[in-house]
């Protein structure tokens, strides 16, 4: 099994579609790294020899891609700024809402989670002194 940057890579996966799995390289990323490094994209990672690995760890970090936890910090950091300076973008990170101008009336299900039902809630009965008055 094929490790790079910290990440077990699936063993029955094809090396371009198994590059994906790394947080911060996508199909697109995955098949420029491959073909750059002159790997058959049909290869199965299973397949790959040591040097090939290698060849792939060190393109990724000598090209300089942010990848796993630099990039997930750096993308955390982004946040915490807008929250900080009080930006809207921030306000709505804040709230856990959707930032980008999505309704959020209906819809925005993935962002806000389940539904919690609030509505008009039968208002109990007052008690009257109609019995305490039937006392007398």
């Amino acid at each position: 099994m094929a490790r790079i940057s910290g990440v077990d890579l699936p063993k029955d996966k094809r090396v371009d579609v198994a590059l994906a799995y790394i947080y911060g390289v996508g199909r697109v990323m995955g098949a420029r790294i491959i073909a750059e490094a002159q790997i058959d994209p049909a290869t199965r990672v299973k397949n790959l020899t040591e040097a090939e690995v290698n060849k792939i760890s060190t393109l990724i970090s000598t090209k300089e891609i942010k990848v796993e936890g630099d990039l997930r910090r750096e993308i955390q950091a982004n946040v915490r700024r807008l929250i900080d300076i009080g930006a809207y973008r921030g306000f709505r990170h804040r709230r856990n809402l959707p930032c980008r101008g999505q309704r959020t009336k209906t819809n925005a299900r993935t962002r806000r989670g389940r539904r919690k039902t609030v509505g008009a809630a039968r208002a109990e009965k007052p008690t009257t002194a109609a019995p305490a008055a039937a006392a007398k």
